[in-house]
């Protein structure tokens, strides 16, 4: 499971076994979300409504290096 973001007590990573399209899962405490980055849409959401908007702001700012990511690790 690599991570690629640790921040204000939000994990950002993916599997090892993704599939397209391109999304981040994040954890923070009990809660879980899965975003698409391309859309920055969220798939999935069991997280505290202020904590899915601050995650959905830090994906925006790291969303080309998270793409940046997927793609090493899958190319």
């Amino acid at each position: 499971m690599p991570t690629l973001l640790i921040l204000n007590g939000f994990k950002f990573f993916f599997y090892a076994n993704e599939h397209e399209p391109k999304h981040i899962h994040v954890m923070k405490g009990g809660g879980f979300a899965k975003i698409e980055l391309k859309s920055l849409s969220v798939v999935k959401n069991y997280m505290k409504p202020k904590d899915i908007k601050k995650a959905l702001i830090i994906v925006a700012e790291y969303k080309n290096e998270f793409e940046r990511g997927w793609d090493e690790y899958f190319n």
